[in-house]
């Protein structure tokens, strides 16, 4: 008998609690494989789709350092990521555990464009870590070494780690449990929610075992992104959702996971928990890309209906104008000129009637339409006409 399993009786590596999840839960676990397969079968414009992921990343890897108490922004997240910000001496560490972060994911990403399989095991969330805390030394206990397993107690608010003498079995019990047959299943449907539930396990054992002096929880997270990314199930931005979740109701990620520890292991809660946050986000990230595809009709509509005008050099200074008017709000018929420094340039050389007469024909043909007396609107709700129909 092992010492954990007196003090921390509730590591059981036992999939069956599977059976008590409620009909909700299922019923997202379903909803969560469909919006996965609808955003992974959606085209987008290279551009678009480049930037969507680019954003997730940051979102990902932001929300997974705040959850531990880093305090940079997302704005200052993406300005580490492109290059364009530094952070104070005092904050340097910050920067480096979000850097940490951001390369941990990136090669991830990059391993899974490449067909790279990478099998759970304890060398490669040993590897994890030692790419979390990788440069953060200074910021480390003396018993701490980065990548390898605890030899001493760790204490995680009023948590406390498994013995550190068996911190090594459970790593690799945990491995040989995930990668078992209790979460493969020859049934699609019943498969990718086994998946799904695989990676939220990972986290949560990982966090109940704590096996590394420090940074367990960015390693957990490491890892459940991982499962994610590499499952062919699961589209690279929707991987990012659930430390996104995790970030935004941190005070019930926590409380998630004491409750999973204090019901003799019911791991139902956590899942439950984590599931209802993966289907809020990847229904937000299918809304972007539907407003994305939207925007796609809207240019080739606009297109198609200025086709009817010759050539000239107004129908081309008309066609920039409707396209450069935002689609969420109403523009000020004076701010109109200046969307574009195109249209500056434009307007600045034309006579004092031109605006009037190029509003005049996109109002005629359907384009835009006033409101007020001041204000245009372009008619991009038009799109919604090409959808099917509903009541």
């Amino acid at each position: 008998m092992r010492t954990y399993e007196e003090s921390h009786p509730w590591i059981k590596f036992d999939a069956r609690a599977v059976n008590k999840f409620s009909e909700t839960l299922w019923m997202r676990l379903g909803e969560a494989r469909s919006k996965c397969e609808h955003l992974a079968g959606t085209p987008l414009r290279p551009n678009v789709a480049e930037e969507f992921y680019r954003v997730t990343l940051i979102k990902g890897a932001q929300a997974t350092t705040a959850i531990e108490g880093n305090t940079l922004t997302e704005e200052q997240v993406a300005g580490i990521y492109d290059g364009s910000f530094v952070a104070p001496p005092s904050r340097q560490y910050q920067e480096t555990e979000v850097s940490n972060i951001l390369g941990a994911l990136d090669k991830i990403g990059d391993q899974v464009k490449r067909g790279e399989n990478l099998r759970l095991s304890r060398s490669l969330i040993c590897d994890f870590n030692g790419a979390v805390l990788n440069g953060l030394g200074a910021e480390l206990d003396d018993k701490t070494v980065p990548g390898e397993i605890r030899s001493h107690s760790v204490v995680a608010g009023r948590y406390r780690g498994a013995p550190a003498e068996d911190c090594g079995f459970l790593v690799d019990r945990l491995c040989e449990w995930l990668e078992g047959p209790d979460f493969k299943s020859a049934d699609k449907d019943l498969d990718f929610a086994l998946m799904l539930i695989r990676a939220t396990l990972a986290h949560l054992y990982i966090a109940w075992i704590h096996p590394f002096g420090d940074g367990n929880g960015r390693t957990a997270r490491l890892v459940e992104f991982q499962i994610l990314a590499q499952s062919g199930k699961v589209p690279l931005p929707a991987a990012h959702l659930l430390s996104n979740h995790y970030n935004l109701t941190r005070d019930r990620y926590y409380r998630e996971l004491d409750k999973a520890s204090k019901s003799d292991g019911d791991i139902t809660g956590f899942v439950d928990y984590a599931i209802e946050g993966f289907v809020d986000g990847i229904r937000s990230q299918i809304t972007a890309v539907r407003e994305q595809q939207i925007n796609v009709a809207w240019v080739n509509f606009v297109y198609s209906v200025m086709a009817q005008f010759s050539s000239s050099k107004a129908r081309d200074r008309q066609t920039e104008l409707v396209l450069a008017m935002p689609a969420d709000r109403n523009v000020r018929r004076s701010e109109l000129v200046g969307l574009t420094p195109s249209l500056a340039v434009q307007y600045a050389r034309a006579g004092a009637r031109t605006l009037a007469r190029d509003l005049n024909r996109l109002e005629v043909v359907n384009l835009i339409r006033r409101v007020g007396p001041s204000y245009y609107q372009a008619r991009v709700d038009q799109m919604l006409a090409f959808l099917p129909p509903i009541a």
